[in-house]
């Protein structure tokens, strides 16, 4: 049985600066800043949208909320993320826009068992319009190699944004 665990935080260097999650899409490596992080669970079963992207991997009940998920492995290379204990659900703060309160969104996220403190300016923009996928952030390099930060504000385009977020909630006829 998978239970609630924290990742595990590298305390080896940089005391100060600002804490990420890392993860994995496919073989390359993320992050978000931990701020950002509401909760991380274990991967749960979904109630699936219809009509949604491939990549809106459904609707969780959580504490009293219904929260949209996505798996950010299949919204970037079209592929799941793998089903491994490692895999987490992790409940993000997002902000649809200015006028609206942040709300809850799950992300589906693999490896996303470490954390890592360093200043935000480690990372450094790389020069490429990412168009479609504004979510890909600066990249910082270390002796693994580069770490692309994630912005979670930019996840949804505007037509899942509003399926997933509708303005006026559904009102009930009576």
């Amino acid at each position: 049985m998978m239970t609630d665990s924290a990742p595990r935080m590298d305390t080896t260097k940089n005391a100060k600066g600002t804490l990420y999650l890392q993860f994995t899409i496919g073989d390359q490596r993320f992050a978000l800043e931990a701020r950002e992080v509401i909760r991380i669970l274990p991967r749960r079963t979904l109630k699936p949208i219809p009509q949604a992207p491939a990549w809106v991997a459904g609707i969780l009940a959580y504490q009293g909320a219904l929260i949209p998920v996505i798996d950010l492995s299949t919204l970037s290379l079209g592929q799941p993320a793998p089903a491994r204990t490692s895999t987490r659900l992790v409940l993000v703060r997002y902000r649809a826009d200015a006028r609206r309160p942040s709300l809850q969104l799950g992300l589906i996220l693999a490896q996303a068992n470490e954390t890592l403190r360093c200043r935000a300016d480690d990372f450094q923009p790389y020069g490429l319009d990412n168009g479609k996928a504004r979510y890909l952030g600066p990249v910082r390099q270390d002796e693994w190699g580069l770490l692309q930060r994630i912005h979670v504000d930019d996840l949804l385009p505007e037509s899942v944004r509003c399926l997933l977020f509708p303005e006026e909630p559904p009102q009930v006829q009576a």
